[in-house]
């Protein structure tokens, strides 16, 4: 019998890719194959995102180019654009099935043999509303040679905030949490596998609750794991508060790094987006967690062309962020999604959008605020030492293998180590490195500190 195989493309943020390793060691333990997508394989997994009216655009076009280049294989599409618009995804010719937030996880929906049905109907989408479980997701552990040294792990799910511009709710749901016991068991895994560091991953994550257990309670459960690393992702300002300050600052393992959305410097479009905070509070919990964490890093996403946002309201924001010690930026222009408030309130008129390319013009400034922000940062480590962790090498073609990797606060540093002399791989070993300057892509560039 011809062993199955699985391949995937995934879109969007660190949840889906955690999501899509999951879906793929289930089958993976099965006996299937994993397949690079370029190789082709029976079922192909598309696991698509819509927190753009481009991430959809990208989704579809993924969609077609994977149907086009292997033909005979079956094509099933999920993810956030699966759950919030299943039927136009299925009026693509050639897509198999769509899976909703839950159906994904199903492994009656994964056919038992390559050239069994897949199934007689084509979308398996149940409301957002009836989403009540979070399921726990992770890195490969089956396959941890064809990961990194960096394991994803989500321990949430959807977000109850309801801000009036975001479309992810809408897709899943509203905040849930993957209990403590489950999220510990795939957190010993990820660690049996070889991973050096868990990069904590979900909608909402420090929004964490399995009956009185909190986020910080997670953590300090993760402390006691056999890893070298606990990362934590994106974060809202309104949880970064003492406790956690605190915590991290104290902790080994934890590593000195927050993603703290501040979406907007001005106090007007903040409190029309519906965020829970103003400026005055998102300033004093970013300079109390510098202050207070030893190498503390932060960076932001920012969103320019809100509708609504005047000139003044984006040079208020410009200056806001020229004047904060962040590391760096996420830009994004606005994008309307359908069903949202926003989108409401655009159809009353109660809100006019910012023309086009005026928002172009506020992205491309604010994108040069962040370049000289990240350089600023990277170049302030030169002269100083930092410890690495170390995931991939590459030949220089002189001998000698290019090896890189994060530091504790997130900067990606490489040095360059002779091949004849260091033949042992450097992968998943941390290592202290004192860095002589920044090259290329603001990629540090060191030697190994002995």
């Amino acid at each position: 019998m011809k062993q199955k195989s699985v391949a995937a493309v995934t879109l969007g943020c660190k949840v889906n890719y955690a999501e899509t390793s999951s879906i793929v060691d289930m089958l993976v333990s099965e006996g299937w194959a994993f397949h690079d997508i370029d190789d082709g394989a029976d079922i192909i997994f598309i696991h698509t995102c819509a927190v753009t009216g481009e991430a959809e655009r990208k989704s579809r076009q993924q969609i077609r180019k994977a149907i086009k280049k292997h033909p005979n294989a079956k094509v099933l599409v999920a993810g956030c654009y699966a759950q919030l618009a299943p039927e136009q995804i299925a009026q693509i010719d050639g897509v198999s099935l769509v899976l909703g937030m839950s159906e994904k996880f199903d492994r009656l929906h994964y056919p038992e043999e390559p050239d069994q049905q897949v199934c007689d109907v084509r979308v398996r989408v149940a409301p957002v509303e009836a989403l009540a479980v979070a399921h726990v997701a992770s890195s490969l552990i089956s396959q941890p040679d064809k990961g990194r040294t960096r394991a994803f792990l989500k321990i949430q799910d959807g977000c109850s905030f309801g801000c009036a511009y975001c479309a992810i709710p809408l897709a899943r749901g509203r905040s849930r949490s993957v209990p403590l016991a489950t999220v510990i068991e795939r957190a010993v895994a990820i660690a049996e596998a070889g991973y050096r560091e868990i990069v904590l991953t979900g909608i909402n994550i420090a929004d964490y609750h399995d009956g009185q257990h909190g986020f910080t309670d997670l953590l300090r459960h993760l402390e006691e794991l056999d890893v070298s690393r606990i990362r934590i992702s994106s974060i809202e300002p309104q949880f970064l508060d003492d406790e956690l300050i605190a915590l991290v600052a104290g902790s080994t393992k934890i590593m000195p790094h927050f993603h703290l959305p501040l979406q907007s410097g001005s106090n007007k479009v903040l409190k029309a987006m519906g965020r829970q905070y103003d400026t005055a509070f998102y300033r004093e919990r970013l300079l109390r967690a510098v202050s207070s964490i030893r190498g503390c890093v932060i960076g932001a996403d920012v969103m320019v062309g809100y509708p609504g946002e005047s000139e003044d309201d984006f040079e208020a924001m410009y200056r806001f962020i020229e004047a904060l010690p962040v590391a760096y930026l996420h830009i994004f222009s606005c994008s309307v999604r359908s069903g949202t408030r926003l989108f409401r309130e655009i159809a009353e008129k109660k809100v006019s959008r910012v023309v086009s390319a005026e928002a172009s013009r506020r992205a491309k400034r604010l994108a040069q605020l962040g370049q000289q922000l990240e350089r600023r940062f990277a170049s302030s480590f030169i002269g100083r030492q930092l410890r690495v962790l170390f995931e991939e090498g590459i030949p220089d073609g002189e001998g000698r293998i290019l090896w890189s990797g994060y530091s504790e606060n997130y900067l990606r540093v490489q040095v360059k180590i002779d091949d004849s002399a260091h033949g042992v791989s450097m992968r998943g070993v941390e290592h202290e490195v004192f860095i002589d300057g920044v090259g290329e892509g603001l990629l540090l560039q060191g030697r190994l500190v002995f």
